[in-house]
């Protein structure tokens, strides 16, 4: 069977573009040309299944995750590998266990999406950004030694964060009326590197498809939009795209009214309310765009705006 790289998460907001930046990084490579890219699917017949599907070198299983072990991760040949996982209460346990799978069966590279730089310490409140820390320092023990690393570090996701932005638009086009609170998880002022998801995807494609992965090994490298972004450039937005002003009292900085939704549905609501801490950095201005690493500058630069995914959102 030819070396694989695999894509776990290959339908969602960052593996999806991973998928299809990295065939025509790889095609003119010496050693990669031929290897082939698996991506994992819960559906194989969904749409986005499909159209990765159709390209080259690309096959599709579907396959959870959390359930390979090292036999399957030898069977198949696997070399490389892209993980965008969840982050829910059983993060860590879940991904490191794969990760110990990983070593056991000789993959030699990973490339896995982390969260905020700023929130990735041992003593954050919300609870995910420490299973990152977790994650991250595991990797970077000695006994991990045979199994290359990068961490991707995003900002907040741009079409997250405008999702609730776009409805609103979209509700305001078809009652004409101001209905509900523009929910700005941001706030007012503080300027904010929001990155698109999809240019994500394209720097981890980057960092797969290089033939050499050492200068990377080991590395943690923050993600951060091309612009900052303020609550109120985001309103002034909105304005531009429904022709007058918004509400003052529609607006809502620092909206996270949404996550008490979440608890009450968990059967962890302590965890889950502890997400509320996650934005501080941000509105302490720790997250702005100056912060993108060099690394990610020179390999792919992002690109996309939030005016350029808001426009995109509302279509």
């Amino acid at each position: 069977m030819a070396p694989t790289i695999l894509i776990v998460g290959a339908t969602g907001n960052t593996g999806r573009k991973v998928v299809e930046t990295l065939p025509s990084l790889i095609k003119n490579t010496k050693s990669l040309a031929n290897h082939r890219i698996l991506c994992l699917t819960r559906s194989a017949s969904s749409d986005a299944a499909k159209k990765l599907a159709q390209l080259p070198g690309v096959e599709i299983a579907e396959q959870n995750w959390v359930e390979i072990d090292a036999a399957w991760l030898q069977e198949h040949n696997v070399e490389r590998i892209f993980v965008a996982s969840h982050n829910e209460p059983a993060h860590f346990a879940e991904e490191g266990q794969f990760y110990v799978n990983c070593l056991r069966a000789g993959v030699k590279y990973v490339v896995r999406i982390s969260t905020t730089a700023a929130n990735v310490v041992p003593d954050y409140m919300a609870y995910y950004p420490r299973s990152h820390w977790a994650i991250e320092m595991m990797l970077s023990q000695p006994e991990f030694k045979d199994l290359a690393f990068t961490s991707l570090q995003p900002n907040g996701f741009l079409p997250m964060f405008l999702a609730p932005t776009a409805e609103f638009i979209k509700n305001y086009r078809k009652t004409g009326k101001q209905e509900g609170n523009l929910s700005l998880i941001i706030d007012a002022d503080t300027p904010t590197g929001l990155v698109d998801s999809d240019d994500v995807g394209r720097v981890a494609a980057h960092l797969l498809g290089q033939e050499d992965f050492t200068p990377h090994e080991n590395k943690k490298y923050v993600v951060s939009g091309p612009e900052d972004v303020t609550g109120n450039d985001i309103v002034k937005l909105v304005e531009e795209h429904i022709g007058t002003k918004v509400e003052k009292d529609k607006i809502a900085f620092k909206d996270l009214s949404f996550i008490d939704g979440m608890a009450s549905q968990s059967p962890h609501p302590n965890l889950i309310r502890s997400i509320k801490q996650a934005p501080v950095t941000s509105w302490e201005g720790k997250c702005k765009s100056e912060t993108t690493s060099k690394e990610v500058l020179e390999l792919y630069a992002p690109k996309r705006t939030a005016a350029e995914v808001l426009k995109e959102l509302i279509q």
